[in-house]
């Protein structure tokens, strides 16, 4: 029974990643954007969980591996991607172009796909990323609703604006498959020097939120990148 369960459990947490991403879809065709966003942020802790589990239980499978990028594409390429085209509904339709313009969103699951599949068969990227990880993607979009939520002309403005959510979507994919190293923030020991990035990554992360809540979540993630970008720079 020990076994069975030592087994099984990641994949369990795994399922309920993918849970948490197909109930947050149903939120967002409905247009309950804060739900379909609060789905996102369960389904990153789900897929945080999943991977922890099976480096302490030591069960590690083909099976697991396929089915957590078959997970996350559903909450972290899927789910994102209808908050957005939810997003372009709601902002100024241009005549005659936004009709297909707002199906730009759907682009985000295609490179989330090629992303996930690169992922998986990519030897570089045992220790580190190439590319910016899906989940970052999403929990990026997802602030978008609740940053909303504030009433913040300043953000509004921009969050409801065709012009500036079409470019975040082809930054956004461009930036999932792109051939640029990223810090994982998995801590394989404790050495303070190693680790340093991480740790201020953290400490920031922390800061942020604390003053400025959902609307922080933009600018960790760009810290993310300027992070990793300074940390590959020097090691080279």
């Amino acid at each position: 029974m020990k076994k069975r369960v030592k087994k099984h459990l990641p994949n369990a947490i795994t399922c309920a990643n993918l849970f948490s991403g197909c109930i947050g879809i149903v939120f967002a065709f409905n247009n309950n954007l804060i739900f379909a966003a609060y789905c996102i942020f369960l389904a990153a802790i789900f897929d945080f969980f999943d991977g922890l589990a099976s480096r302490v239980l030591q069960s590690f499978s083909g099976i697991g591996k396929d089915l957590d990028s078959l997970a996350d594409m559903v909450s972290f390429g899927v789910l994102p991607a209808v908050i957005l085209y939810q997003l372009f509904l709601q902002s100024p339709q241009i005549d005659h172009i936004s009709p297909y313009l707002n199906f730009i969103a759907f682009l985000l699951p295609v490179f989330s796909a090629l992303r996930l599949a690169k992922f998986n068969v990519d030897i570089r990227q045992a220790e580190n990323f190439i590319g910016l990880p899906t989940p970052a993607n999403a929990i990026l979009i997802a602030s978008f609703p609740l940053i909303l939520r504030e009433q913040n002309a300043f953000y509004n403005d921009y969050i409801l604006n065709p012009y500036f959510l079409s470019c975040f979507v082809l930054i956004m994919c461009a930036l999932l498959v792109a051939e640029m190293p990223l810090m994982s923030l998995k801590f394989k020991n404790r050495d303070f020097n190693k680790n340093i990035y991480r740790y201020l990554l953290l400490l920031f992360s922390a800061i942020l939120i604390l003053f400025f809540k959902f609307a922080a979540v933009p600018v960790v993630i760009l810290m993310y990148i300027t992070l990793s970008v300074i940390q590959f720079k020097i090691a080279k």
